[in-house]
């Protein structure tokens, strides 16, 4: 008799709910953040790096561009392991969390907003709504 249990990720059966893989609860408190606070917290997050760059350089300048996106990153590296995600997140009542456990960390932070920064791996998910960003940093978005 065959062994059934997976030994690659596409063998895997799909989520019943988002998290269940890692153990989160289908809603609440700790499940994974939903679509909808995740477009939320990033427009709040972008709107504040607009607004800080417009002090800077002018609205329709390539250097307004670069500093907003500059300014985004530098928010979300340094609020993700001191308040626990960046003000969108926690306006939103979302937390980012290692899957590990503990601290999120330094390095994380930084290879999480790094690939969040080229958008495309936060549009690649799993059936746990994790995008590829969070994958790669070992990271979940949470309710909080």
């Amino acid at each position: 008799m065959p062994d059934a249990t997976p030994t690659t990720f596409g063998q895997l059966e799909p989520s019943r709910w988002p998290g269940e893989r890692l153990g989160l609860p289908d809603e609440g408190p700790s499940s994974v953040a939903r679509i909808g606070r995740r477009i939320a917290a990033i427009l709040i997050d972008w709107a504040a790096a607009l607004v800080i760059a417009l002090l800077f350089a002018p609205y329709s300048s390539l250097l307004h561009s670069w500093l907003t996106l500059a300014i985004f990153a530098i928010m979300q590296i340094v609020f993700i392991p001191t308040i626990g995600g960046s003000v969108g997140h926690r306006l939103m009542g979302l937390r980012i969390l290692p899957i590990a456990g503990g601290w999120v960390g330094l390095w994380r932070p930084i290879v999480r907003t790094a690939l969040l920064a080229i958008v495309v791996p936060a549009l690649v998910w799993d059936s746990d709504q994790r995008g590829f960003h969070d994958k790669v940093a070992g990271t979940v978005l949470v309710r909080s």
